[in-house]
């Protein structure tokens, strides 16, 4: 993922996917441009997917420190 990607907020992206799918479904774009909005679509996906893998491991290990923390 490039830099530039990584740096853009899980809200960020999310709501410039959201743009991106709000301007597919309504059509009205010639090919190339709607080509280069799936691909930035795709992008923007990646940049939420590894924010929510990232919180989702943050999540685990604080609910495995926990679990420890009761079990001692």
């Amino acid at each position: 993922m490039a830099e530039a990607e990584t740096a853009l907020g899980y809200e960020q992206a999310r709501d410039e996917l959201i743009e991106v799918v709000r301007k597919l479904e309504a059509g009205g774009t010639s090919l190339e441009d709607s080509l280069a909005l799936w691909e930035r679509g795709e992008e923007l996906a990646k940049v939420c997917r590894h924010w929510l893998e990232g919180a989702r491991a943050r999540l685990d290990s604080a609910l495995a420190a926990r679990e420890a923390t009761e079990e001692e």
